[in-house]
């Protein structure tokens, strides 16, 4: 990874440089062949002014008055030419007469491409500049010298001051290269430090350390290896609590297991041996141990065929307060064993689009938990949510069913957690029924399947409270889970 992204910068600031070099060059050119130009132009005006007036103080009455032009071409010899190139450092200067009544393109250098504007404005005694057919630089001007015009034409050489300026741009675009591989190496090193530590900590993971643990970043810090680092360790704190559990849930399971089926065999080997005196009370005590079993054995396959999706549940149209009081008079031959009262208590009929044979079950699942906690009375109460009679519309219709006991309470540790199909609650129950402690986690999958939710209610006063909530209408029903 700092290899990919030390190529990547590397790579970025060369194509930056390069198109920014570029471009710079050929505005630059452009501004350099356009500043020459103008330069060369008013070096000819120069000269074509001092080259006039030397015509201009020619004697009057020499024999170089009846003809001007033929003095100053004496007087302007090659040599004199060759001193003016130098001293102004052109690659070529050249006078021309244009006489009149003469074509004056002719007359004028070759090597130039002259327009008629250029033409027009040298013989008006004007300037001119441009480009040669070679691309170099020059310029022109005309001054009159009687009836002619003498034309100094400049022609600037290939070297431009973007020579050097060019060598030091290589040099400080390799000077930033350098700075540029410096910093990527140290921005990839910095860059994927999170990574190699996510990695191996995940990797630690992998490998069953679940106590590995990433630095836990700033509250303030919200960056991207940030919220990785908080991702991993929230994973690795879940798989940690998730073992934990499971561990937990077989140690309760193989007790819940082991307990009856030690009770199961010691009075069988009692009947069989003859060594009770009452074997109709052993077989009762084999029969309550092995339903003790039974209930165990269907509430993991139920939680097994939730994970596996293959509950089905049959909705049809059913009075859930019906339900519920048939669900709670089943179970009071129970209650009354545990010395507890039942107290059943109804806001009237609610009907709703539900599995009947499943309400019962949260029910008898809830009433069995209470039975585990409660001191003297268990509550199981139906009410409805969000009915207003005086209303044109109704907000949204509910049946809450609860069940309430009168026991220590739940803790607020705990309270979060009593529905987890692996959790066991740090406050014991002050009696022990059979009871597999899984209710509650199949009160959940169940409710949710029927479109409702649960919740845990547990005032610090002590006694709890579980309830789940169904719709009325069947308006939130969830797709129901099929085999």
């Amino acid at each position: 990874m700092k290899r990919r992204i030390a190529t990547t910068v590397i790579g970025a600031v060369v194509l930056a440089l390069l198109l920014a070099g570029l471009g710079t060059l050929a505005l630059s050119r452009a501004s350099a062949r356009r500043a020459a130009t103008e330069e060369l132009q008013r070096q000819a005006g120069g000269i074509a002014q001092v080259v006039s007036t030397l015509a201009a103080l020619a004697p009057a009455d020499s024999e170089t008055a009846r003809d001007p032009e033929a003095p100053l071409q004496g007087r302007i010899s090659r040599r004199t030419l060759g001193g003016l190139q130098r001293r102004f450092e052109v690659e070529d200067i050249g006078l021309t007469l244009i006489r009149p009544n003469q074509d004056a393109q002719q007359q004028l250098p070759g090597s130039i491409r002259w327009s008629a504007e250029d033409i027009a404005a040298l013989t008006g005694g004007g300037d001119a500049a441009g480009h040669t057919r070679t691309g170099l630089p020059f310029g022109a001007a005309g001054r009159p010298i009687g009836e002619s015009v003498i034309v100094v034409t400049l022609v600037g050489d290939r070297s431009t001051p973007l020579a050097n300026g060019f060598g030091w741009f290589l040099l400080t675009s390799a000077g930033i290269i350098v700075l540029a591989g410096f910093a990527s190496v140290r921005l990839g090193s910095r860059l994927a430090r999170p990574i190699q530590e996510a990695t191996n900590v995940t990797s630690r993971i992998a490998t069953g350390d679940l106590s590995a643990r990433l630095p836990e970043p700033d509250a303030s810090t919200t960056d991207e290896s940030a919220v990785l680092a908080r991702s991993i360790n929230s994973m690795a704190d879940t798989l940690q609590r998730s073992k934990g559990l499971e561990q937990q849930f077989l140690l309760s399971i193989s007790h819940d297991l082991r307990t009856p089926l030690t009770s199961i065999k010691g009075y069988a080997e009692a009947i069989t041996d003859g060594a009770t005196d009452d074997p109709r009370a052993a077989a009762e005590v084999i029969a309550t141990e092995t339903r003790r079993l039974e209930r165990l054995v269907r509430d993991l396959l139920d939680l097994a065929h939730l994970d596996a999706h293959q509950f089905a549940l049959h909705p049809a149209p059913a009075d859930v307060a019906a339900l519920v009081a048939a669900a709670a008079q089943s179970l009071l031959p129970r209650v009354r064993r545990a010395g507890l009262r039942l107290e059943l208590r109804s806001a009237g009929p609610a009907r709703a689009m539900v599995d009947g044979d499943r309400v019962m079950q949260v029910v008898g699942n809830l009433v069995a938990n209470a039975i585990g906690f409660a001191r003297s009375t268990i509550v199981v109460e139906t009410s409805l949510t969000g009915v207003d009679s005086s209303a044109a519309e109704t907000s949204p219709r509910h049946v809450v069913v609860s069940v309430s006991d009168d026991g220590p309470g739940i803790t607020s540790e705990d309270l979060d957690h009593v529905f987890e199909r692996l959790y066991r609650s740090q406050q014991q129950p002050e009696r022990r029924e059979s009871n597999s402690g899984l209710g509650l986690a199949i009160v959940r999958e169940l409710v949710a399947a029927m479109g409702g939710d649960v919740g845990a209610d547990s005032p610090s006063t002590g006694g709890t409270t579980v309830w789940f909530r169904l719709p009325l209408d069947g308006s939130d029903q969830r797709k129901p889970l099929r085999a």
